[in-house]
């Protein structure tokens, strides 16, 4: 412990020393002078955060836009009196994941109603004092708007897995070459028979730059993950409060 204690000492003592050729140029003169175990350990680590960060940029970028139609598509569908006037607007708010529960919905009831009418459109919500139309099945349309809702949520969940991934998987990347680092120093002290700090600096270096860039992979992968799948949890109540306001309406309507 107390020659560890030395080894760590000196290692500050020729950081501050050398401090003014800048602690971005020395981490790289490592990275460089690094084995090429390290060197692909580190390239892994910087895929993982590449990928990362390319998932959450996007994420956060669709969830935007969806957030801004979903609103619009809320208040055309509560103005609206007829479903044709709601499904007319559908196309230019297709990024909506109500969109989609909402055209399935509509799809169905548009093919009981035919089935059960000869070629009569729904068209809208209000029923008719005289040949009301009605439903052959609510739980068919029950069954629709529950399977395009599935397919809203995983279209929500698509990639944000590798945000977990990333999370749980890098701190050990990084774990691994920090032990292949301290392999290497002991390996150089066997072999040389000397515990000078040019033998022993090099690879605590590539340790520490390891174990740092694991963590810098995981940390902000692990904050993004928990606050994207926050909204999508919210996201897919949103889907199911749709949907059972979509049932409301077509069950006193058309039933």
């Amino acid at each position: 412990m107390r020659t560890l204690g030395y080894y760590a000492i000196a290692l500050q003592t020729q950081a501050l020393g050398a401090s003014d050729s800048g602690l971005g140029g020395n981490a790289l003169a490592w990275i460089a002078a690094s084995s090429p175990l390290s060197k692909g350990v580190l390239f892994i680590l910087f895929l993982f955060s590449i990928a990362s960060w390319a998932v959450v940029l996007n994420k956060l970028w669709q969830f935007r836009r969806l957030e801004r139609q979903t609103s619009s598509f809320l208040d055309i569908f509560r103005r609206s009196t007829k479903f044709s006037e709601v499904q007319s607007v559908c196309r230019s708010l297709s990024h909506s994941p109500l969109v989609g529960v909402f055209q399935a919905g509509y799809a169905e009831l548009n093919t009981q109603l035919r089935q059960g009418d000869g070629a009569t459109n729904p068209g809208g919500r209000p029923a008719a004092a005289g040949g009301r139309l009605t439903l052959r099945s609510f739980d068919a349309l029950d069954r629709a708007l529950l399977r395009a809702s599935g397919v809203e949520a995983n279209k929500l969940e698509h990639r944000v897995d590798l945000l977990a991934t990333t999370a749980s998987i890098t701190p050990f990347i990084g774990l691994f070459g920090t032990v292949m680092g301290i392999v290497t120093t002991f390996q150089a002290i066997g072999g040389t028979g000397s515990t000078n700090l040019s033998v022993v600096g090099p690879g605590i270096a590539e340790a520490l730059i390891a174990t740092a860039a694991g963590l810098a992979a995981a940390i902000p992968a692990v904050y993004f993950y928990n606050l994207l799948t926050n909204k999508v949890k919210l996201y897919l109540s949103g889907i199911e409060d749709f949907s059972l306001e979509f049932l409301n309406i077509a069950e006193r309507n058309f039933t």
